[in-house]
């Protein structure tokens, strides 16, 4: 069930929030954790036993992680969850791509495709299972975690799907105790509607272009279009993450949660670096503390840095899918920081205009290689890009027009929302009568939008 669908909106939502509102403070947790499991359900029936069964073995383990003093025996359970947690993973996620690699390079068919269906939310849930047991090992968290607070953080309907990917400690004291305040909802409400917004009137508008780009056939477009087509897509996966992420922490701050802010304006970065401490920072800051630091981070040597920074990157592809295309996505980054580095990072920052256009070029092609998963493909629209036209350039300037008079507003409006407008708005005006009425016009006519049109896809979904 997606956020932005009428049924979670106008039946999951206003019931769960009525029940929750008369629950005593005791029992909200356990409120929270049986309608979050009914959401996961209502989407995917069958993995509802697969997630319950991993929270069961991961609190079994942490708590008995917690207890041990023993250095081998610790070592040993805690190698023993990271397996499990990562070894589902494996199998849901990436066993049919390994099976394709060994296929491949034996010219055989010894390993054969399981074709499982990917459940909901597994690389979100089981990373933040992973964090538990890696603070618990680590004794950067001290406190015992108990099942039913430790299954709500699991399976907390907001951020189960598609996170952001929440620690522990920072959702530990409201798990323990919690307000619930009409002020609080009102808060939550905004940010909710915002987040709607972004999705239904963003991202979903923006698609239908960059649906029409694929339509016509990337050897058929001119050079202009295929930019258009690029920038059509880096908006909408943009606004449909972001959409989805401020609803996420709309709906936490309903239940008093403080769920961590998961973009700050990533496409006005005046280099890569920059660009994902913006993007995706729950992601990033995963990375950065479970493997990038453990690995040594940048206290070493430059050659096991650059190492580093490869593994974190290649992992950051894959996390994502199962597909070369991610894996050369990953790397592409990986190559882009270590250039920063060492060669022209200081003269980006020294030159913001140069750095921005730098970003604004380089973003659009990256996504292409992140979306476009058939290599021959990719080859073509890259060619498209650069002026190197394969086939019959159906798409010429007069089509150009009509699709600049028909999108370019919604283009210079998501140019507009991408940059800290926006967020100044929210923080000046919150308060005032005029935001209201902002905020309830946005969602009536994303009520209207969702009603009235079936294209409502969500790209995260599919990690």
């Amino acid at each position: 069930m997606l956020f932005s669908s009428l049924e979670f909106l106008f039946r999951f939502l206003p019931i769960f929030l009525v029940i929750y509102k008369f629950t005593p403070q005791k029992f909200k947790n356990l409120v929270l954790l049986i309608g979050s499991v009914a959401f996961y359900a209502l989407g995917e029936p069958v993995y509802v036993f697969l997630i319950l069964a991993s929270i069961l073995v991961n609190f079994f383990g942490a708590y008995r992680l917690h207890d041990l003093d023993d250095s081998i025996r610790r070592k040993g359970l805690f190698f023993f969850l990271m397996f499990a947690d990562l070894g589902v993973l494996f199998v849901f996620k990436y066993f049919d791509f390994f099976a394709q690699i060994v296929n491949s390079i034996t010219g055989r068919g010894w390993v054969p495709q399981l074709q499982l269906t990917l459940p909901l939310g597994i690389s979100f849930y089981t990373f933040q299972m992973i964090s538990v047991v890696v603070d618990i090992y680590t004794r950067k968290l001290e406190k015992r975690v108990y099942l039913i607070e430790f299954a709500t953080y699991i399976c907390m309907f907001p951020q189960l799907i598609a996170g952001p990917i929440v620690q522990y400690q920072e959702v530990a004291c409201e798990l323990r105790r919690r307000t619930f305040s009409l002020a609080q909802v009102e808060r939550g409400l905004c940010l909710f509607t915002l987040g709607l917004g972004s999705k239904v009137l963003l991202a979903n508008k923006i698609s239908i272009f960059w649906n029409q780009v694929q339509g016509i056939g990337f050897a058929n477009l001119s050079t202009p279009v295929a930019w258009l087509g690029a920038l059509a897509f880096s908006f909408q996966i943009y606004f449909d993450f972001w959409g989805y992420s401020l609803m996420a922490m709309g709906l936490g701050a309903m239940m008093g949660f403080s769920i961590p802010q998961n973009f700050d304006a990533p496409y006005i970065s005046k280099s890569m670096t920059e660009f994902w401490r913006r993007w995706h920072m729950t992601l990033g800051r995963f990375f950065r503390e479970y493997v990038y630091i453990p690995l040594g981070g940048n206290r070493v040597g430059v050659w096991k840095w650059m190492r580093n920074i490869v593994i974190v990157w290649a992992l950051t592809g894959l996390w994502h899918g199962a597909s070369w295309n991610f894996v050369l996505w990953g790397l592409g980054f990986a190559i882009f920081l270590i250039l920063e580095k060492f060669i022209y990072g200081k003269y980006l920052n020294r030159y913001p205009i140069l750095g921005h256009i730098y970003v604004c070029v380089l973003i659009p092609v990256t996504w292409m290689v992140f979306e476009i998963g058939d290599f021959g493909q990719l080859l073509i629209y890259l060619k498209q890009l650069i002026g190197i036209h394969t086939g019959e350039v159906l798409v010429k300037s007069a089509q150009l027009f009509r699709y600049l008079k028909q999108f370019g507003w919604l283009f210079a409006i998501c140019a507009l929302c991408s940059t800290y407008l926006p967020i100044r708005l929210y923080k000046k005006g919150k308060k005032t009568l005029v935001f209201k009425l902002v905020c309830l016009a946005i969602f009536w006519l994303s009520v209207y939008e969702l009603a009235t049109s079936s294209n409502n896809p969500f790209l995260y979904f599919r990690f």
